[in-house]
């Protein structure tokens, strides 16, 4: 577990599989997402739970909220490439109740902790819709800067939309966790 102070971050977990298929067919949930608005059944979710396991190039985690341990969403970093030192990370807070709470701010902050101190990566991307305010407000909360946009490519409510693709260096980032227990000892 990885603990913030609103947040915690823990592994997929095989009963939360009802859960996970709950969040990914709502469409509030779904619109800000790059995947096709269609239902998923029960098996098409523990096929994606098989296949999301922990790789070395790809790191997935429940978002759990700290003051009831209830989860309330998932995230991840994937493409992780060590040569290069990047990934691109993802999020999905599921529960609509935890939207707007500050909880996609420190997901994406424990994220960034993770990526730089644990894995030792120089550079974490991300692609959101142009729509999606407050997430983009999140992310450049938890530190990305907007570095480019794929103009008109998404289609939400009748309007096309641009990708928003925003990154963040480990140079620019201080770790608000992680350092402080990923430290040598001193020595006797």
């Amino acid at each position: 577990m990885i603990e913030g102070e609103l947040v915690a971050l823990g592994p997929l977990r095989r009963d939360l599989i009802p859960l996970y298929q709950r969040w990914i067919d709502d469409l509030s949930t779904l619109r800000t997402l790059d995947l096709p608005p269609l239902p998923i059944t029960l098996e098409q979710e523990q096929r994606w739970y098989e296949g999301a396991g922990a790789t070395d190039d790809h790191t997935p985690f429940t978002i759990y909220e700290r003051a009831t341990w209830a989860p309330i969403g998932t995230t991840d970093l994937r493409g992780i490439n060590h040569r290069r030192g990047t990934a691109e990370f993802g999020i999905m807070i599921g529960e609509p109740s935890a939207r707007g709470k500050g909880y996609g701010t420190e997901t994406a902050r424990l994220m960034l902790d993770y990526a730089f101190t644990v894995l030792g990566l120089r550079n974490v991307t991300l692609r959101t819709a142009e729509f999606n305010f407050a997430g983009r407000r999140a992310y450049e909360k938890a530190g990305y800067r907007e570095f480019g946009r794929r103009r008109q490519c998404r289609p939400m409510g009748g309007h096309l939309w641009d990708d928003v693709y925003m990154d963040c260096l480990a140079s620019d980032f201080s770790s608000p966790v992680l350092s402080r227990i990923l430290i040598a000892d001193e020595p006797r």
